[in-house]
C-alpha cells in the first residue's frame, strides 16, 4: 500500500491588500504556518510524501523570505517529502524562481519541473503535469495517456488547473480532461487550482486550499490522506483539516418585528473561536429602521472580538413608518433629508449601488439623531 497527503494552493506571500495591515500579517503567517500542519497530518496518518498541487507560492517573482524559509520549514520536517508542482500562479515561466529553488534545494523536496515520471517508491510513479505558463492554452495533462511505466506500477498523476470554467478567464483549450485518470490509467490524480475540496470522481480529487483565503467556498481548510492498496484498487481518501482561520458566511434572515441584536447573538460562534474567524453576517429579509440601526451598532460592538467580522446587507430591506421618522425630526431640514433617503432606498429604478447609499445614510442620520437624544 502507498498512502501520501495532497495539498495545494498554498499561495505563500499572498499580500491580502483589501484587510488591515495588521490582520494582512497574522493571514500570510498562517499561510507559512500550513506547512507544519501539512506535515503534522501527514505523520499522524502515517504518510511520508506531501504533494503540492501548484501555486504553492502566490506569485512568480516571491521574495527571498518567502521562497527559503517555506523549503526551510520542509527540510526541517525531512523525512517527511515534499513534491512541489510549478502552478498558473509560479508557472515554469518564472524561470528564476525555479532556478533559485534548486539552489540548495534539500534532499526531502523535490521539483516536479518536467512531464515524465518520478520515482516515488518501488512500484508507485508519480506523473506531473507542470504549468509551463500562467495560461498554456492546451491540457498539460494529456502525455499522462501514454506516458510508460512498469507493469503493476501504482500510477498517481499531479496536474493545476480547471477540469470545467471556473471563471470568465479560463479558456476552452486550458481545461483538464475531467476523465483524465481513466483515459490514462491512473489510480488517482490530485489536482490543484480550485480552493475548494472537490471530488470529479473516485480517482480525481482537487484538495482545496490548506489555509483558505476568501469568503468563496465557505469551508475549513484541508488536506487529502490518500491510500492505494495496490495498483487499479480504488483509492480511500480520507479529509483532514489544516486551516488556522475560518472564513464563513452567515445568513442573518430578519422580519421588522425581530429583535435584530438578539438575532444576531443566537448566531455568533462562542467567544473561543473568534480571534480566528472572518465572519461575514448576510443579513436578509426585512428591519426596522430602528432594529437596522441596532444591528450595525451590535456588528461593530462585537467585531474588536473577531479578526474580521463585517455585515452584508445588500439583501436587507428597510421599513420605515411615520413613528421613525419623527424620532429623527418631525418637522424641518432633516425630516425633509429622511424622507428624500427613504424614498430613494425603496425606488427600484435607481440602481442597487445608489438604493444601499440611500439606506445606509438613512440608518446613520436614524443612529445619530437617536444619539443626540439619548
Amino acid at each position: 500500500m502507498f498512502r501520501f497527503l495532497h495539498s495545494s494552493d498554498l499561495h505563500l506571500g499572498k499580500r491580502f491588500g483589501n484587510l488591515a495591515e495588521d490582520l494582512r500579517g497574522r493571514l500570510r503567517e498562517a499561510r507559512h504556518g500550513s506547512i507544519e500542519r501539512l506535515a503534522a497530518r501527514a505523520r499522524e496518518n502515517g504518510a511520508d510524501v506531501v504533494l503540492l498541487a501548484g501555486d504553492t507560492f502566490d506569485t512568480e517573482t516571491p521574495t527571498p523570505d518567502i521562497r527559503r524559509q517555506a523549503i526551510a520549514e520542509m527540510s526541517r520536517h525531512a523525512p517527511l517529502r515534499w513534491v512541489i508542482l510549478p502552478g498558473n500562479h509560479d508557472s515554469l515561466q518564472a524561470a528564476p524562481l525555479w532556478a533559485a529553488l534548486r539552489a540548495g534545494l534539500p534532499e526531502n523536496v523535490i521539483l516536479a519541473t518536467e512531464a515524465q515520471p518520478l520515482t516515488l517508491a518501488p512500484g508507485v510513479a508519480l506523473l506531473p503535469a507542470p504549468c509551463t505558463t500562467r495560461r498554456p492554452g492546451r491540457d498539460l495533462s494529456e502525455w499522462m495517456d501514454t506516458a510508460a511505466t512498469p507493469d503493476d506500477t501504482i500510477r498517481i498523476g499531479l496536474a493545476h488547473g480547471p477540469v470545467q470554467s471556473f471563471s470568465e478567464e479560463t479558456l476552452a483549450s486550458d481545461i483538464l480532461a475531467p476523465d483524465r485518470a481513466r483515459r490514462a490509467g491512473l489510480d488517482y490524480l490530485a489536482l490543484g487550482d480550485w480552493h475548494g475540496a472537490v471530488a470529479i470522481d473516485a480517482r480525481t480529487r482537487y484538495s482545496g486550499t490548506p489555509e483558505p483565503d476568501r469568503f468563496k467556498h465557505d469551508e475549513p481548510g484541508r488536506a487529502l490522506v490518500v491510500s492505494i492498496e495496490s495498483p487499479r484498487a480504488e483509492p480511500v481518501v480520507t479529509a483532514v483539516e489544516t486551516g488556522l482561520f475560518a472564513w464563513k458566511t452567515t445568513t442573518l434572515d430578519l422580519l421588522p418585528t425581530d429583535d435584530c441584536e438578539a438575532a444576531l447573538a443566537a448566531i455568533l460562534p462562542p467567544a473561543h473561536l473568534r480571534r480566528h474567524a472572518l465572519l461575514r453576517i448576510a443579513a436578509s429579509g426585512r428591519a426596522g429602521i430602528a432594529g437596522r440601526t441596532a444591528l450595525v451598532a451590535a456588528i461593530a460592538d462585537a467585531a474588536p472580538d473577531y479578526a474580521l467580522l463585517e455585515l452584508d446587507e445588500t439583501g436587507l430591506s428597510t421599513e420605515c413608518d411615520a413613528t421613525d421618522l419623527d424620532r429623527i425630526d418631525r418637522s424641518g431640514a432633516l425630516r425633509d433629508a429622511a424622507e428624500t433617503l427613504l424614498a430613494q432606498a425603496g425606488d427600484e429604478s435607481r440602481a442597487e449601488v445608489d438604493r444601499e447609499v440611500a439606506r445606509g445614510a438613512l440608518v446613520r442620520l436614524f443612529s445619530y439623531c437617536a444619539t443626540a437624544s439619548s
